[in-house]
């Protein structure tokens, strides 16, 4: 049986429904007709020219990422922009784009986060929403690592968790650690509700200079392991939900790759 685009959007936003995304944010399709039959997704973290290119070499239907492909509104659609030429290019190829972005963190990210990292007695770090049932959702997650480290022994931790070749630390890497705070992504507007936790660690991303160093004066400690070191988890996560759901579907997925390369 043919499976339609809205189908699939219609699952996605019952596990991730779109009013828990940020008020900035541009979650949703992307790109694409609903009616579209899908029988072929890609799930990547980026809409890139190379994932694009990927999808158009295997005949991809669906490209799936977290990661909105249009953040800022395209005034005009020529292949001057080039946000607009990937537009462009997944038209002319017949290729639709969904993105989950912050309505995924709520939902997902931030708890699959935690778990990555072992986390014990989890709960939401920076409360947005809160379900009828009372149930309260929100951007990362706080909790006890598995035993009493220190900030060296919890850096090489995120790094064996997450599989980083690196990590970034702003902290006494002698000093000793229980209580994390993890937000997978851009964290810099989490340091306020890490430090209100009491979080002892904040295990982020794109973490500013000057923020890192007035986190650790404040007594917290930071490990920086980027911004896709801590977010590619999406693409295995939703590869392994799709194959659950629609098994007549073919799932592709992008290869982790980290963009940054420390020498």
């Amino acid at each position: 049986m043919a499976i339609k685009l809205q189908e699939i959007m219609q699952l996605l936003e019952k596990e991730n429904p779109l009013h828990y995304a940020m008020a900035w944010d541009n979650s949703g399709l992307q790109v694409g007709n609903r009616e579209q039959e899908i029988k072929k997704i890609f799930v990547a973290l980026d809409a890139t020219d190379k994932v694009i290119e990927e999808a158009i070499e295997n005949e991809v239907d669906l490209i799936l990422t977290h990661h909105p492909l249009i953040f800022q509104p395209l005034k005009k659609i020529s292949t001057d922009n080039f946000i607009a030429k990937r537009v462009i290019k997944c038209i002319e190829n017949n290729i639709s784009i969904y993105s989950m972005h912050t309505n995924y963190d709520v939902c997902n990210m931030a708890r699959l986060g935690g778990e990555y990292l072992q986390l014990n007695n989890m709960r939401v770090l920076d409360i947005t929403h809160q379900k009828e049932n009372g149930k309260e959702e929100g951007l990362g997650r706080v909790g006890e690592l598995p035993e009493t480290m220190t900030l060296k022994e919890c850096a090489e931790h995120v790094k064996a968790c997450f599989q980083l070749p690196a990590v970034q630390v702003f902290g006494d890497l002698a000093s000793v650690v229980q209580l994390a705070a993890v937000s997978p992504g851009s964290g810099k507007t989490l340091i306020e509700p890490a430090l209100k936790a009491r979080a002892q660690v904040l295990i982020t991303g794109d973490i500013g200079y000057n923020d890192g160093i007035d986190a650790v004066a404040r007594g917290m400690q930071i490990i920086d392991a980027g911004h896709y070191g801590l977010e590619h988890i999406f693409i295995h996560h939703m590869k392994a939900e799709l194959e659950k759901w629609f098994q007549e579907i073919i799932i592709m997925e992008e290869m982790i790759q980290q963009p940054i390369q420390i020498i």
